[in-house]
């Protein structure tokens, strides 16, 4: 039999087909393993693990949660089972009333110290920040909750978006997230201890056409709060970028709960008992998605289709929300007229 030989040729590309069907095979095989295990991990993050304890950052004993945007759904949330947990509360809000009605009843039913301070974030109010920075030099600060932010009053293409919405989805979500955290770091690390919660969303890790500066303002919180919490871990902080999906609240304009969309207090509850376990949201470090729904749709999102698949569903997503508040728009204005 020759090199030459039809069979051996034959029996060589054979060889050379059968190999190259063992290593897709073994490829496949391993690609489904990794995603099983990484699905397998989720369920054990979000059923099973228990996230660190509360104590472990002064519960109890006398330190001080700070949360921002607290008069009003999941910043009310984290202010009263923070308390519920036995830390003393400083809530920042810019409604001083609300702030007043929530002082009283954390007092009331949880028996802990409170202090408020009511600011306009959209300002940037340099005289704001510097209240603040004296309020809590006085304290001992163990949690920070990032909560206060703002957004498109409905899904707006870039260039037809106000300009002073643009500036204060800017001032709030970065410009206001920096100084507050800068200022209770620096009560955090002589101690070498502390928990940042970011609060985060899918607008972050999708860009979200139609919500351009907010999608832009979560990324830069999930980029920062990954840059900064690997700067921090070794100094005893941990810093959460909580990714959320929608949630009951006036800002998502969402009223009625879904298997989706809790309400702000399972949802909130759901954080506090995960802290350091990522949940969902194992794709980036430093970040956090312990609800279950919410911690299935960020699996999905992270192993499933490409990132310009989400991108042109975010777009379509959008685009109809966009449409249905023009038309509610316009059935106001005529029942305006009509009265």
């Amino acid at each position: 039999m020759t090199l030459n030989d039809p069979f051996l040729q034959l029996l060589q590309e054979s060889q050379i087909i059968t190999a190259t069907v063992v290593v897709f095979t073994i490829i496949g095989a391993l690609f489904i393993l990794l995603k099983t295990l990484s699905f397998l991990k989720l369920i054990v993050d979000v059923f099973v693990l228990p996230g660190k304890n509360l104590k472990d950052f002064g519960a109890g004993s006398g330190s001080w949660a700070v949360v921002t945007g607290a008069s009003d759904g999941i910043g009310r949330e984290y202010a009263m089972q923070l308390a519920a947990a036995k830390f003393n509360i400083f809530m920042i809000s810019r409604t001083a009333s609300k702030l007043k009605a929530l002082r009283d009843e954390i007092e009331n039913k949880y028996k802990v110290d409170t202090k408020m301070y009511a600011m306009d974030f959209t300002k940037g109010d340099k005289r704001d920040y510097e209240n603040l920075k004296d309020i809590i030099e006085e304290l001992d600060v163990g949690v920070l909750v990032n909560n206060v932010a703002t957004n498109h009053e409905i899904p707006t293409p870039f260039y037809l978006e106000d300009d002073e919405i643009i500036h204060n989805i800017v001032e709030v979500n970065i410009a206001g997230l920096l100084k507050v955290t800068k200022i209770v770091l620096s009560k955090m690390l002589p101690k070498n201890r502390g928990l940042i919660i970011n609060g985060g969303s899918f607008a972050g890790t999708v860009p979200s056409a139609y919500l351009s500066v907010y999608s832009g303002s979560k990324a830069f919180m999930n980029t920062w709060s990954q840059a900064i919490g690997a700067e921090l871990k070794s100094k005893g902080i941990i810093v959460e970028n909580v990714n959320t999906y929608f949630v009951v609240s006036s800002m998502s304009k969402i009223r009625k709960p879904s298997f989706l969309i809790p309400l702000p207090g399972p949802y909130v509850k759901s954080v506090l008992s995960k802290i350091g376990i990522p949940g969902g949201a194992s794709f980036y470090p430093f970040n956090s998605n312990p609800y279950p729904s919410h911690a299935l749709i960020n699996w999905i999102i992270s192993n499933t289709f490409s990132w310009s698949f989400w991108v042109n569903y975010t777009l379509g997503q959008q685009e109809n929300i966009r449409k249905r508040a023009l038309r509610k728009r316009e059935r106001e204005k005529e029942a305006a007229k009509s009265q």
